[in-house]
């Protein structure tokens, strides 16, 4: 009985070192499997990183005159110090508004009139040409007009920001709906769907991926124009604060407002890319990327 027990014994622990074994490669494969997401996570980030040591060692090393580039742990000292009595948030909150306000309105004009124009070329024979002479006029030049226009208020910026975002989603979305594919059209019309069902289902999704990259175009014209924007009489905002900095010679608060734009920049731009994703679930060529 001992022996049959004994036997009976062995392969049971048995069982549970080859189970053990068998656990062995799966834990493998999903730790590397972590480490690969934390790499593809983090690999973005390396040379900012990077470029940020290299700054900081040069600071430190008297390498670099505090007045013409502060060091990293400066201008981190100097936002801490706008953090704290909350001037920060106020200029972020700011910036944040009018940027998104004017990337809405001019965000909106531009897709309409890039539907209308590549739908139909009486609309581009009868706007296009306008809207090309005004996309060349650099925003600088209109700010005396824009300031006679809207005097000193909010008006002018959201104004300028709109111009700016305009005409990436405008082309953008012109080129897309000129270049969705005339067969999917025809065939689309062969089901005997309607003019709306045939934008909805077969023209607007052709054309989507053309008009997300003007979205990202459009996002990052958004914070440079607002930099332009900001100029005209404000008394709030990143660009403000970075003016009245430049005034006192601040120069830490001045490259502050510089990283807070890069940072809004790529945060703008990782929410287009969400957005990429979530609309263009059905192109795998924009999944994979």
């Amino acid at each position: 009985m001992s022996n049959e027990q004994s036997l009976t014994a062995v392969p049971g622990h048995g069982d549970s070192v080859i189970a053990g074994a068998g656990r062995g490669p799966a834990a493998w494969q999903r730790a590397a499997a972590v480490l690969r997401r934390a790499a593809g996570t983090l690999l973005p980030w390396l040379v900012p990183i990077i470029l940020l040591l290299l700054w900081q060692i040069a600071a430190s090393a008297g390498w670099l005159s505090t007045r013409v580039a502060p060091s990293p742990a400066a201008v981190l000292e100097a936002g801490w110090t706008l953090v704290q009595t909350g001037e920060l948030f106020r200029h972020l909150w700011a910036s944040f508004v009018r940027a998104l306000t004017g990337f809405l309105i001019g965000g909106i004009i531009g897709l309409a009139f890039g539907l209308l124009n590549g739908g139909f070329g009486i609309f581009e024979r009868l706007f296009d040409t306008s809207i090309q002479m005004i996309r060349n006029v650099p925003h600088l030049a209109m700010i005396p007009l824009v300031i006679l226009w809207f005097g000193i208020d909010e008006g002018g910026k959201l104004f300028l920001v709109a111009l700016g975002t305009l005409f990436p989603i405008y082309l953008n979305t012109f080129h897309g709906i000129r270049s969705v594919d005339a067969g999917l059209v025809e065939m689309g019309r062969s089901y005997g769907l309607s003019n709306w069902q045939l934008f909805r289902q077969v023209i607007l999704p052709g054309a989507m991926p053309s008009i997300l990259v003007g979205v990202r175009y459009a996002l990052g014209f958004m914070w440079l124009t607002l930099i332009v924007a900001e100029t005209i009489s404000a008394t709030s905002g990143i660009g403000y604060m970075a003016m009245t900095a430049r005034e006192f010679m601040q120069t830490d608060i001045v490259v502050l407002a510089i990283l807070l734009y890069a940072v809004l920049g790529k945060l703008a731009d990782t929410a287009a890319r969400w957005l990429e994703r979530r609309l263009l679930r059905w192109n795998t060529g924009f999944l994979s990327a």
